[in-house]
């Protein structure tokens, strides 16, 4: 039998408030968890990760591994798993189709539900409801009905299914956007769904009380608490003409830019090493080397993408990030609101854990006579 996944994170975090895929979870972060239970697993021969644009644009080529194809989202969850099976390698036989924020997919629950997709062409992971239902009317917030608990099971991922029926499926509703799992369409086929019971701590991370209640099931799972530990991260660069100032990631306006090897942004290239720092791994010249053509211009986003890569693998958690910057020109406090949520957003964090400030040199050596600008940063990591 031979079985593939299709692990869609295209999703654009609303009831989270920002995209989920990659805040940081575990050690590693939400998508990241999940592709990773089906990369540990031998019989999946290949993976199918589906990003969003900004998603795809930041990490495709960081995970690029030979059992994983990224591609881009659609405009509907439809349409990404309609991407995410055009992507699938010829002769699969059996496809899982998984939410990649159920960080908490085990192997097991995965191998139930293709030994039975393979027996009888289709089943869903799923759990019984707990909770007493109610039947509510539309836009009344009253009851109208309390159905029996016993008849309904809460649908998960992944949902498996032998690639003839998933094919028949979306080709016979290909029009349709507002089905919010492959079953609804496969049912419309005619094919009967099986459910394989899984586990309630397979939930989908929606929320941040999602990402807490995640966090200390993996402790659990994982032997229990990690260590803080603190890094420092300097950086400073000159300030030229004829350069782009690209700080935290934000372009700037001014006459004169940061002269380096690469883009040159004092404030990703500190917050870095203090990431780097606290894990004992070095700084990211060692990544980078600064004499090396091919970096030549290179995006400080694909270094911090590089070591967000180190602290997944190391099992570190970035928890929180300060950075200072030390310039004369320009005047910062009126970019701080765009540099704070552009570090947050590249570092994969909530704006509440980065800080982000400016000092000036009060006139002295090169930064106060405006030949430099400097940055000075310091993270806290969670590890093992």
């Amino acid at each position: 039998m031979r079985a593939a996944a299709i692990v869609v994170s295209g999703g654009s975090g609303s009831r989270m408030g920002r995209p989920k895929q990659f805040l940081p979870l575990g050690g590693s972060t939400v998508a990241e968890l999940s592709l990773a239970c089906f990369l540990g697993m031998p019989e999946i021969e290949s993976v199918v990760l589906v990003l969003g644009d900004e998603a795809y644009d930041a990490h495709a080529k960081r995970l690029a591994h030979p059992k994983v194809v990224v591609v881009r989202a659609g405009q509907t969850r439809m349409g990404s798993v309609r991407n995410g099976f055009a992507a699938l390698p010829k002769g699969v036989e059996v496809v899982a189709v998984h939410d990649g924020a159920r960080s908490l997919i085990t192997a097991e629950i995965v191998r139930a539900t293709l030994a039975e997709a393979a027996k009888s062409g289709a089943a869903v992971a799923a759990v019984p409801v707990k909770d007493t239902l109610k039947v509510v009317e539309k836009g009344a917030k009253t009851v109208s009905g309390t159905p029996d608990r016993a008849t309904f099971w809460a649908a998960q991922t992944p949902q498996t299914y032998t690639y003839s029926v998933l094919k028949t499926a979306l080709e016979t509703f290909a029009s349709d956007a507002d089905a919010t799992d492959e079953s609804q369409l496969v049912e419309r086929c005619g094919q009967k769904v099986a459910v394989v019971e899984s586990s309630y701590e397979n939930f989908k991370i929606t929320t941040p009380e999602d990402l807490t209640m995640a966090t200390a099931i993996l402790e659990a799972r994982g032997g229990g608490r990690r260590e803080s530990r603190t890094g420092f991260g300097y950086d400073i660069h000159k300030l030229v003409p004829g350069r782009d100032l690209i700080l935290a990631g934000v372009k700037l306006p001014h006459t004169k830019g940061l002269l380096g090897h690469s883009d040159g942004d004092a404030v990703l290239h500190a917050c870095c090493d203090a990431v780097l720092g606290a894990l004992g791994l070095g700084e990211i010249g060692i990544a980078f080397p600064p004499g090396d053509p091919k970096f030549k211009g290179l995006n400080s986003k694909e270094i911090v993408a590089n070591t967000l890569g180190k602290v997944a693998a190391f099992g570190g958690e970035i928890i929180h990030l300060d950075a200072t910057l030390i310039a004369e020109e320009p005047k910062l406090k009126p970019h701080y609101e765009a540099m704070k949520k552009s570090l947050a957003a590249v570092f994969g964090l909530p704006e509440s854990r980065v800080s982000l400030k400016a000092k000036s040199n009060e006139g002295l050596d090169a930064i106060g006579r405006g030949e430099a600008i400097a940055c000075h940063a310091v993270a806290t990591v969670l590890a093992r």
